[in-house]
């Protein structure tokens, strides 16, 4: 009991306990703590897949990556972590006021004790700047299991590769395209939902593919659940309001319009029901790609992916259903920053797949509704980009990073020559924290001409 109370008083001393429990410690006559911690798990920080995470590293979480403690309600619990990559990190549970010092160099070790005095799922991680983006967090369940709601989600996410047939050779034919506006509940994180607004329950909408000079039918159908109004824009579209002018749709309308391409490109459309902005969001937008005749060059591989933005009033990183905050919309200050909808779409659920000596062509466009990216892909160059996504324009040639404005698109095609994992980002960088980051995965045979690491030469050594 002696020895408990030093550790106790040590971890105290070192601010390592939640101050509400260290003032609620009490002592018996004899001078020992009354309880001790009912729940003890202990993590190890290491590098796993190209991520900074926390493994378990004993009992039933030994092994498992960022791993789910659970714990019941009003339990004392500790956490202890040790530090098995040798980088400067620490430990928090936020919500419960805990979060340990900095401890640094491998074998090294900390730890955190607090009650978790209410029911719910809750976040542990690392706070220092950029290792939560890079993997270090994980949930802490308290009481009953939380995750039905999150479980019981719709999963959103648009595929990337799902971008439909080519046009090829063909000539003009009449098109039709169905839409269905739906609400739904959305799995935004894992443990955590939203309300999202959408074109056929994905975030995007569906890729719609069309050669210039079809003519296209546009039926629109606002599902009867629904609590808005409804429409869409096509920037493709010439006439009124892009097609909004005639299809804005109550909840169980269905409204229809027939456009003619009459311009080759990559478009983006949304819905245009005031508030625009709000609608958008919520996830309600999507690109059209109108091929030139004769369609696009071959390539090995295409892939959708589309930029947006959530303004919820719960922080980022907060787990539960996340709800829109309007006033955080008007300022232009997002908490969730996304590739195809959700947090970890294409890095967790959907990774880009292609193989060493394939032409990738990746369509991308920004939903907005506010931001301009600064698309870049971590260790390549495009070797093409059609500025602005013109399809009639030379495209630029080795390019590094390119803007897309809201609203706006481009067209990117590379080869890929050396094997790894090449991440996808707004190169705003700091928005990566709040989930701007994609991984593209290339399988195959080094080239060593090309790229190899090597050892560090010695300078000192005369040699």
């Amino acid at each position: 009991m002696r020895i408990f109370l030093m550790l106790w008083t040590l971890i105290a001393s070192l601010g390592l306990v939640a101050p509400a429990l260290a003032a609620e410690a009490a002592h018996t006559g004899h001078g020992a703590v009354t309880y001790r911690p009912d729940v003890t798990f202990t993590l190890r920080t290491a590098i796993a897949d190209g991520k900074l995470v926390f493994k378990g590293d004993a009992g039933a979480i030994e092994g498992k990556v960022n791993p789910d403690l659970h714990v019941p309600e009003n339990a004392v619990v500790q956490i202890n972590v040790i530090n098995g990559d040798g980088a400067i990190h620490d430990i928090s549970v936020p919500e419960f006021g805990a979060k340990s010092d900095h401890f640094t160099g491998q074998g090294s070790s900390t730890a955190i004790v607090f009650r978790a005095n209410k029911n719910g799922t809750f976040e542990y991680l690392c706070t220092l700047p950029g290792h939560k983006a890079a993997g270090m967090f994980g949930k802490l369940i308290v009481g009953e299991q939380q995750e039905q709601a999150a479980s019981s989600a719709m999963g959103i996410i648009q595929d990337p590769t799902a971008v439909g047939k080519p046009v090829g050779k063909r000539g003009p034919e009449h098109i039709t395209v169905d839409l269905e506006t739906t609400e739904v509940v959305g799995q935004l994180a894992s443990g955590t939902t939203y309300k999202y607004w959408t074109f056929n329950d994905k975030v995007p909408g569906p890729f719609i593919r069309v050669r210039v000079g079809d003519t296209v039918t546009v039926n629109l159908s606002n599902a009867k659940e629904a609590a808005h109004i409804h429409s869409v824009d096509f920037h493709a579209v010439t006439g009124p309001g892009g097609g909004a002018a005639v299809t804005q749709a109550a909840p169980g309308q269905t409204k229809s319009f027939t456009f003619k391409a009459l311009h080759p490109g990559l478009y983006v459309y949304h819905c245009a029901t005031p508030m625009v902005a709000q609608h958008i969001t919520n996830g309600m937008y999507g690109m059209i790609l109108v091929e030139p005749e004769g369609g696009l060059p071959e390539v090995d591989r295409e892939f959708y992916v589309m930029q947006g933005e959530l303004y919820t009033a719960e922080k980022h990183g907060t787990l539960g259903h996340q709800e829109f905050s309007l006033e955080k919309l008007l300022d232009e200050k997002p908490e969730h920053l996304t590739f195809n909808g959700a947090m970890g779409a294409l890095t967790d659920r959907y990774k880009l797949q292609a193989n060493v000596g394939e032409t990738i062509r990746i369509f991308f466009g920004v939903g907005g509704p506010n931001l301009i990216s600064s698309f870049h892909v971590i260790g390549e160059v495009f070797d093409r980009v059609y500025d602005k996504a013109s399809l009639t324009s030379p495209p630029l040639t080795d390019v590094q990073t390119t803007l897309v404005p809201p609203g706006g698109a481009t067209m990117v095609e590379f080869k890929v020559d050396v094997p790894g994992n090449y991440t996808l980002v707004d190169h705003a960088l700091s928005r990566a924290e709040k989930g701007l980051a994609g991984t593209l995965t290339v399988s195959g045979k080094e080239d060593h001409s090309i790229f190899h690491s090597t050892e560090p030469v010695d300078h000192n050594s005369g040699h």
